[in-house]
């Protein structure tokens, strides 16, 4: 197979590539998808039949946007981790009334074309797009630096990183936000195994693209030859973690080169590509105040399989 000719590549993107490829087993952060093209099929994954996630939290938020509204007050800023479209943010906006709104998110091209969508939505709001990886702390831009702020961090995408990750990125946005701000969160709930998995391996096969979409843009941008039809994407409930796991497996033995450096792997292997770990009321509260946020409301829909968690950031107390 023919090496993709290489593009400008984010560092971060090949140490963290050549570096899953070097482990055993193999596992590629899940930040990865997100280029343009994966950002694209995540946006269809949420309309799908079997991707309950979005229809579910979308409802929670229409139903009980006001609510947060009455907590929070007006004139924050709304800071937004992971925008992708913002499909879900204009229920925020509309009830809560901020003073500027702040879409965080590492795919550049597809931040700016959601944000200025928006922006013909809200006219009058102050919308100040950030390009960045938000697993880091952040200085927000320096209009909103007086402003109190309400963090915005929807679609179970906690989800996606081990415990120890998960509290790190929620201190991180403390930093990022300050004490005194508070966060709105959703996170995904532990459901009957046979909707998890259905939910992660769709009949159309849109999340096997989004996921095999990562060996193509390692072709496109690390010069890989990675021959992308010998792989094929699996999700596993994993009972032990409480997680949906995505992988790509090897469906017969194969060697390629990433960058110069050769790799193979036999038929069966996998590369560890995502998880999405669920989370029961106590769960999520005890990981919420791990990560210096003190939960203060919560709301969930009629079958419990989705919440949606409002937490502030208060000073650190003292141990009795």
């Amino acid at each position: 197979m023919n090496a993709e000719a290489p593009q400008r590549v984010d560092p971060a993107f090949r140490d963290d590539v050549l570096a899953g490829f070097r482990l055993r087993p193999r596992a590629i952060p899940a930040r990865w998808f997100y280029d343009r093209t994966g950002s694209e099929l995540f946006e269809r994954i949420t309309a799908l039949p079997e991707y309950y996630p979005t229809r579910v939290e979308t409802a929670l938020l229409a139903r009980h946007a006001a609510d947060v509204a009455r907590i929070v007050g007006p004139g924050r800023a709304v800071v937004e981790f992971g925008s992708g479209s913002s499909t879900k943010t204009p229920h925020v906006l509309e009830a809560v009334q901020p003073a500027a709104y702040v879409p965080i998110d590492i795919s550049g091209d597809f931040l700016r074309e959601s944000a200025a969508a928006l922006a013909s939505d809200f006219p009058k709001l102050s919308i100040l797009p950030v390009e960045a990886d938000f697993m880091h702390p952040i200085v927000p831009p320096p209009e909103i630096a007086a402003l109190p702020k309400l963090g915005f961090f929807p679609g179970s995408t906690i989800g996606n990183m081990v415990a120890r990750t998960a509290v790190n990125l929620l201190r991180a946005m403390v930093e990022t936000l300050g004490l005194g701000s508070m966060l709105l969160i959703g996170m995904d709930r532990v459901k009957d195994v046979d909707v998890l998995t259905r939910a992660y391996d769709d009949a159309e096969g849109v999340t096997a693209a989004f996921n095999l979409n990562l060996l193509h843009r390692i072709n496109r941008e690390l010069a890989g030859d990675i021959p992308v039809g010998a792989f094929r994407h699996r999700a596993i409930w994993n009972d032990n973690y409480a997680r949906i796991e995505m992988h790509l497996e090897a469906t017969r033995d194969v060697s390629f080169t990433i960058e110069g450096e050769p790799f193979s792997m036999a038929a069966g292997e996998t590369i560890h590509t995502e998880n999405s770990h669920k989370y029961g009321p106590r769960d999520a509260r005890l990981l919420l105040r791990a990560g210096a946020w003190t939960p203060i409301a919560e709301w969930t829909d009629a079958d419990d399989q989705f919440a949606l968690i409002l937490a502030e950031a208060q000073p650190p107390g003292t141990a009795p």
